[in-house]
């Protein structure tokens, strides 16, 4: 089984690309707060199973081609990004929001869904 090694920090380029997503969901001041919460949350890990069981996304196939380019940099050995979450809101009926990593987070089930993947996680506007 192919291991899948991870960098420490996000790539530059992850907080635009969240934020972008984030655009299509949130006003513009929840999307500033939560890309600056986003940089100075610590990091934590979660199980590629549970991160897509939580945010109810499908398993993307892995000829899907981010998920095959993800596949492929394990293969050769470099290091993916950490993922940047949203936290849902149980009480609200909102589910995890994956602002930056779902093809990682699809790739790395593919190779092991009981993988602990790093991230950066921060609250849903809306939970208390």
């Amino acid at each position: 089984m192919t291991k899948v090694s991870w960098k420490t920090e996000p790539d530059p380029h992850d907080y635009p690309a969240a934020a972008s997503y984030l655009s299509l969901i949130a006003t513009p001041e929840q999307i500033n707060d939560l890309i600056n919460q986003l940089k100075t949350a610590p990091l934590s890990h979660y199980k590629a199973k549970d991160m897509l069981r939580a945010s109810q996304l499908p398993l993307l196939p892995p000829d899907n081609p981010h998920v095959a380019a993800d596949l492929t940099k394990v293969k050769n050995n470099k290091a993916l990004s950490p993922v940047l979450l949203i936290r849902g809101d149980l009480t609200h009926g909102i589910t995890l929001q994956i602002a930056d990593g779902y093809h990682r987070v699809c790739a790395s089930y593919h190779l092991d869904e009981n993988t602990d993947i790093p991230c950066h996680i921060t609250n849903h506007p809306h939970h208390t």
